[in-house]
């Protein structure tokens, strides 16, 4: 079969690898779509870890993708709860089961936490292998594109669920890549009622406007704190920080009102600095959350009942062979770009 392996730094190859086989437990999944994630770009550009993971044993060259839907096409011994020809949506997360936090029910913080296509395996790829606790049914209304933006719907809606949004309030959301945008949509099906979107790309803000900011805010202003304040009466009520920068997050401190909530959502690539004074003086929050846990069915069914049209997110649809020049490269040097989806 074909699949999109990665060998190293910018080094990822369209090639033929043997088809996965199915061992107990797991499930054959025939990948319909599959999104390009800014995880996967930055392992790209910068690289994977060439240890295996010690959940899972394997480690690089393997195909990249963690964001896919497909069909069942295969079952191993010991599946029960799912069947040949079911439509699913992959909830990819690694996790050990026996740790504190999974003990807890916190799988997301796992020690040894890992994902598919990033750990193992993944979803660039004709076909891929999952466990059983990795399949999401979809009801028949959900296309397979919508299928494969349901993990990264889920990181905003469970960022927008696990901070303090109540309907009516104000939020600003700095950063407008895909997971900016679908916290944007996220928060606006939570109730926020006046959104507010920073970014530096003119295309990603025309995008955000599109799905329903009420301001939009250009990255490169000296002035977009002061802009918030007034626009808010004071600051918004919970900043969402998408960009994972030192100069996003410094704007996202000081754009909170009193008692407001910093939610950092983006991933970090170096260390940032957070100016606690205004913190203390606020009164203010500054947390995070780490993808997902417990709330894919819930993202389907939003899906599903129309509340989160995440399609609008979709700016490019490309075949597994141009995944390389029409996809990464593009990411690379396109700021038009939101989700790219991949059909092998």
């Amino acid at each position: 079969m074909k699949a999109a392996v990665w060998h190293g730094i910018k080094d990822l190859r369209v090639e033929e690898v043997n088809e996965p086989k199915v061992a107990s437990n797991q499930i054959k999944v025939k990948v319909e779509w599959a999104g390009i994630c800014g995880s996967d770009l930055h392992a790209y550009l910068h690289g994977l870890s060439m240890n295996a993971h010690p959940i899972t044993g394997e480690k690089p060259p393997f195909a990249l993708g963690h964001e896919f839907s497909g069909t069942i096409v295969e079952v191993g011994e010991g599946i029960t709860r799912h069947q040949i020809g079911e439509r699913v949506a992959i909830e990819p997360l690694i996790y050990c089961g026996d740790c504190y936090a999974c003990k807890r029910g916190f799988y997301n913080q796992c020690s040894q936490v890992g994902f598919v296509g990033l750990n193992r395996a993944g979803g660039f790829a004709e076909y891929a292998i999952v466990d059983e606790n990795m399949v999401h049914v979809l009801p028949d209304n959900v296309s397979f594109e919508e299928g494969a933006l349901v993990e990264p719907t889920a990181v905003s809606f469970y960022a927008v669920r696990e901070s303090k949004l109540k309907a009516g309030d104000s939020v600003a959301i700095f950063g407008a890549g895909p997971i900016g945008l679908l916290t944007l949509l996220s928060a606006k099906a939570a109730g926020a009622t006046q959104i507010i979107v920073v970014d530096l790309s003119e295309e990603r803000l025309k995008k955000a406007k599109e799905l329903g900011a009420t301001t939009i805010i250009e990255g490169n202003r000296d002035d977009i704190v002061d802009t918030i304040l007034n626009l808010t009466n004071g600051g918004v009520s919970v900043a969402y920080e998408c960009a994972g920068v030192q100069p996003t997050m410094t704007n996202a401190v000081a754009s909170v009102k009193q008692g407001g909530q910093v939610m950092a959502i983006a991933v970090f690539t170096k260390p940032v600095g957070i100016d606690m004074v205004q913190v203390m003086f606020k009164a203010a929050n500054v947390t995070s959350t780490l993808a997902y846990r417990h709330v894919f069915p819930e993202v389907i069914d939003m899906i599903s009942t129309g509340r989160l049209d995440v399609t609008k997110v979709i700016t490019k649809k490309i075949e597994l062979t141009d995944i390389v020049e029409e996809g990464f490269n593009q990411l690379t040097n396109d700021v038009k770009q939101a989700k790219i989806l991949v059909r092998p």
